[in-house]
């Protein structure tokens, strides 16, 4: 065992690994980015101050600063305690060890929480969960699954990945997923058929390497394009 999780939980990362992650372009970074369970990761607040057009969706936007930060400090040491017991486990490259991807994780928390209120009031974190969307047809020129799709094969079916990123081409021009390997560190069962599936709908579809690893072998994406 590798990572054991019941549940998403709100662990979120930086401008700078979602630019590793996704492998984003400046060009890409000038369009308009949709996040899809951003949780309390500091890609919104970073980039809105740098002046990209971003907004962040998550369940996890019911709830105020101070219980999104109780609930970060509820598992916070339970992850980084399974990540020391299994060294061997994780690429030491981008995160120094275990201490390091801590501060990192906690250093994007208060980032987000920085700016939280204010985008609640301009909208950049809205309160919803796919697979249903209340957003306009294809609003976006980009949306961004960060540690969702495919890292909870487990908690969630063929059928309930499908459907998602189906909701996501509905709503944007292109998806980017990352990454591809479950919790338990292989390959999502789902991956193939999802590849099939919508490149047989008429996607263009491409597993693409990029520069971030941390889970070892995790350092593809997918991309499905309108």
């Amino acid at each position: 065992m590798v990572m054991k999780l019941d549940k998403v939980v709100p662990f979120g990362r930086s401008l700078d690994e979602y630019i590793k992650m996704f492998d984003l372009s400046l060009e890409d970074l000038q369009q308009h980015i949709l996040g899809l369970g951003d949780g309390p990761a500091s890609f919104n607040a970073e980039g809105t101050a740098k002046g990209y057009n971003i907004t962040s969706i998550d369940p996890i936007y019911q709830f105020d600063g101070v219980e999104i930060k109780q609930r970060f400090d509820a598992v916070v040491d339970n992850i980084v305690d399974q990540i020391i017991d299994t060294p061997d486990n994780w690429v030491w490259s981008y995160h120094k060890n275990p201490q390091d991807l801590k501060s990192r994780r906690i250093k994007a928390l208060e980032t987000f929480l920085a700016d939280y209120q204010q985008g609640k009031q301009e909208n950049r974190y809205k309160t919803q969960a796919l697979p249903n969307l209340d957003l306009a047809d294809q609003s976006y020129d980009l949306a961004l699954c960060s540690h969702f799709l495919f890292l909870y094969s487990e908690q969630f079916d063929r059928d309930f990945h499908i459907a998602a990123i189906e909701e996501i081409l509905r709503v944007s021009q292109e998806v980017r997923i990352f990454p591809l390997l479950t919790l338990m560190q292989k390959t999502s069962p789902h991956l193939d058929f999802v590849v099939d599936k919508f490149s047989n709908l008429g996607y263009s579809t491409a597993i693409v390497k990029v520069p971030y690893e941390f889970q070892p072998g995790a350092n593809k994406m997918l991309v499905i394009k309108n």
